[in-house]
Formats: C-alpha cells, structure tokens, sequence
C-alpha cells in the first residue's frame, strides 16, 4: 500500500513538472505576453505574496518584481497563472471593460460562500441593473440626510463609554458602528437581538473568504458555510416579512388614515426605506409569477449577506487607519481639530442639526480621507480572468488566464506620488496631478464596477471623525498593520484616550 502511494504522488509531481514546462514554454512563443516566473510547479510563487502581505511593505512582492520585469509582470498566484499590472493605464483598460472581454475572479473559497447570485460574479446586463438600483437609492440627498442621524447615533452612543474603557480599540470599535449602520441600510434592522445574531454569525462565516476551501467539520471554511446557513434563514425571514408587508400596503382600502396617507410617496408605495425595498419593489415590477417571486427573495437574502462586508472589513479599516495616520501626524490632527471646532461651534451656536453637506464640506476632512484611502489600500486590488486573447498597451493576456490590477502599487508609485510612503493630506490641497480625477487614484474601483457605496463611506468616516476629534484627545499605542488575507492592525489599534472638557 505504501508503494503504491509512494508510485503515485512520484507520478504526480513527474506530471505537474511536465504541465509546468509545457504551460511555460506555451506562453514564452508570443513575446508579447509579460516577462516573469511562474515559480514553483503547482504552488507558484504564492509563499512569497503571502509573506509580503504580512510584512510592514506589502507592496514588495509587486515592487521586485517591476524592478526585473517592468510594471506589467505574469506570476502563478494561489493556483492560478496571473499577469498583474502595476500600471494605471493597463489598470484603467482592465476596469472599464464591459465584461466581453474580462469577467471577475475570484478564489474558490470565496465563489462558494457568496454563491451562484452573488453580486460579485454578476455581468452584463444584470450587473448594470443591480448596480444601478444600489446607486440611485444610496446617492439620493433625501437618503443620506436621514442616514445621517442614523450614523450619528450609531458613533455618538459607544463614544459616550470610551472615557470608561480605556484602552480603547479602534478596529474593534468601529466595525461595530459600520456594521450597525450597514445593516440598517440594507433591511432597516436597528440594535436588538437581530442585530447582535447577525453580527456574531457574520464575523463567523466571514473568516472563510479567503482561505483553504475544504469543507471537513472543524476546518475554517466549513464553518463559515455553516455561519452563512444560519445567516441565510434569518435574513430570508426577514425579508419575507418585507414583502408581506409591502403586499399589504399595495393593496389597503382607501380608507386609510391621514397620516398612513401622508407615508404614501408619489408611487402610492409606501416610502423605500432600505436596500431590500429597493430590490423587492424592482422584482414585483419585473415578475409576476410565484416561483420567481420566492426565488426573488432567495437571491435577495443571499445579496444582502454580500453587502455586509463593508461594515465589517473596508469602512472600519478605512476609519482605523485614519485614526492611526493623523495620530502619527500632529499637525495634520491640529488642523483637523480645528475645521471641526469651528463646525461645532456654529452649530451650537445657532441650535441647528447637522446636515450630511455639512460634513462633506470640511475640505481638510476630505483631504486627510483621501490621503488615508491613498495610503492604506483597503481594496488593494481587483481580480479578473481574460475571456480571449487581450492586448493592452503592448501586453499579451492569454485566454483564460487571470489578471490582477493592483491599485496599491499605483498609490505607493514614487512616479505618481511624490515621497508616497509619507502621509501628507496637503498633497491633495497642492492637486500633484490632478489627483482627485487620476487614473493615479482607484480606491473604491472603477467603470461599471465602481463601488456603489463610495460616498456612504465618505459620509460614515467624516461623521466619525468629526465627533472623535470634537470630544475626545487620545494617545495611540504603537502598532502596525498586514495586508493578508484582509488588510488589518495587528493590536487592533488601541488608544488612551480623555474627554475634552466644554
């Protein structure tokens, strides 16, 4: 028995050298494809990008190879051949293909737990629509002045304990206002029991995105598939009890009261909420039919799971970074300080509520934003495979091989930015470049894929930063970030901090 396994694991490693020189030599016939290596056979050079992705300089896997090769390179990363572009032009084509010619990738850890419906994979048509919907409803001023007070609300009540809890910790923190604030977004759910379900089961299925994708009890990835069975069932309740409610509303008497009158908009719907509504009033208006509708809600409960990544991974490490620069930044956080001052104290002064156009107007707040989205690269880069042979720029991608547009290494360029590694919020007050239009500046995407909820993100972080700088000094721990799988502080960024007094 043992000969027979020996004979076969050496048959398999005599194979994949085989493939892996036959695969090499394929590619070397055009030169058009991009110089580099494929590393080692079957595991590539994947060791290499996941130390790189826990070093303090996680963009030195792409910086080495850029040095040998140029900005657009070919690898084999996480079982797959890849040709990744440093370059924005390359990446500038890559993003604002309409999907005949590129289609997202993603590992198969995270295909399975999004599944079939996820918005992630969607294309064409289908994407444009969704994409759409989502846009308008959180683009609307009515929305974002309503949404608001919900983020106010959301920040103001935890700061209130901080003076109680010291050390606080950022990253910890601040996933608990996004992810309140997202869910309420999404299906109109506030603090409560189904909030902390919610929470506690998202975080869980939320560790096997990127991981091993082997479903043994015990391992990682299974239980994140077990998290998002659970997930499933409580949202799908959820948003049935939506759409039996809006089947209601449609077909009330007339002899409602005034006031259920007055909630009726222009439509005679009652008013759109939250996400679901939006989608549940998309998919009465596009099918009629029973099956379609419960498969409707399916994709819905399913979509809805999706969307809460960004409270619990992109927002908060965007405010926890920003926290963790201007800390490290006295000046750039004594000028913060004070174009917030200045708001408070009109706004005291005058008793008036703050208005969303109130925060997005602080220009330093803005640009220190811009800087910490610059900087810390939430979403360091974007995946997708080639449908046919692509020329970019001079650069062959093969059929079916993937590519990986890397926004961080644009960002940190010395060619786009000048002393890039430096947080300087100035920079965008000098416009190196243009940058707020530069292709140089890609971090919520680009084209039909820009991220929907850009300007929410916006609006949550100079809410947050507003009020913490408003009430609070604070003195931040030394810690230091890693960029694999998820970007993240190893401490959690924790703070001593002490109330400001009136």
């Amino acid at each position: 028995m043992d000969l027979v396994l020996g004979f076969s694991i050496f048959l398999g490693i005599i194979m994949g050298w085989f493939w892996w020189k036959w695969i090499n030599n394929k590619k070397k016939k055009d030169s058009r494809v991009p110089k580099g290596s494929l590393g080692f056979p079957l595991i590539g050079e994947t060791l290499d990008f996941i130390i790189c992705g826990y070093s303090s300089r996680p963009v030195s896997f792409m910086e080495k190879r850029k040095s040998l090769y140029g900005k657009v390179f070919k690898s084999h990363i996480l079982g797959r051949p890849i040709i990744v572009s440093t370059d924005p032009y390359v990446n500038k084509a890559i993003l604002q293909n309409n999907g005949s010619t590129f289609v997202p990738y993603y590992p198969k850890s995270v295909t399975e737990l999004m599944g079939k419906a996820s918005i992630l994979q969607m294309n064409g048509s289908t994407h444009k629509r969704v994409h759409g919907l989502i846009g308008s409803f959180l683009k609307s001023p009515q929305f974002k002045s309503r949404l608001t007070r919900v983020i106010e609300k959301s920040v103001l009540l935890p700061m209130e304990n901080w003076k109680n809890k010291n050390p606080v910790y950022i990253q910890e923190e601040t996933k608990k206002i996004t992810f309140e604030v997202l869910v309420m977004v999404l299906m109109g759910i506030g603090p409560g029991e189904e909030l902390e379900f919610l929470r506690r089961e998202f975080a869980e299925f939320i560790k096997g995105l990127i991981c091993l994708p082997i479903k043994l009890p015990g391992t990682t990835f299974y239980k994140s598939l077990k998290a998002k069975e659970r997930l499933v069932k409580m949202v799908r309740r959820i948003i049935e009890e939506k759409k039996l409610n809006m089947e209601r509303t449609t077909t009330m008497s007339e002899s409602e009261s005034e006031s259920e009158e007055r909630d009726r908009d222009e439509s005679g719907r009652r008013p759109i909420l939250d996400v679901a509504d939006v989608f549940l009033c998309d998919a009465v208006e596009s099918n009629g039919m029973e099956q379609q509708q419960q498969q409707t809600v399916d994709v819905i409960s399913e979509n809805m799971i999706e969307m809460m990544i960004p409270g619990e991974d992109s927002v908060p490490m965007l405010m926890t970074f920003a926290v963790k620069y201007i800390s490290d930044c006295p000046l750039a956080l004594k000028q913060l300080t004070e174009e917030n001052m200045e708001l408070k104290r009109q706004k005291d002064s005058t008793g008036e509520e703050y208005d969303w156009t109130d925060y997005m107007s602080l220009p330093f707040t803005q640009d220190v934003i811009s800087e910490t989205l610059r900087m810390a690269n939430i979403i360091n880069a974007v995946w997708r495979k080639a449908l046919k042979d692509v020329d970019i720029k001079g650069y062959l991608i093969p059929k079916g091989w993937c590519v990986l547009a890397s926004f961080s290494s644009v960002h940190l360029d010395e060619e786009n930015y000048e002393n890039p590694y430096q947080f300087d919020p100035w920079r965008w007050q000098r416009k190196e470049g243009n940058l707020s239009n530069s292709i140089c500046f890609t971090p919520f995407g680009g084209g039909q894929r820009l991220c929907p909820g850009f300007e929410l993100g916006r609006l949550e972080i100079s809410i947050f930063l507003h009020h913490l700088v408003t009430r609070y000094r604070w003195v931040a721990e030394e810690d230091y970030s890693i960029s694999f799988p998820t970007v993240k502080m190893k401490k959690k960024l924790p703070i001593i901090v002490a109330p400001i007094s009136s």
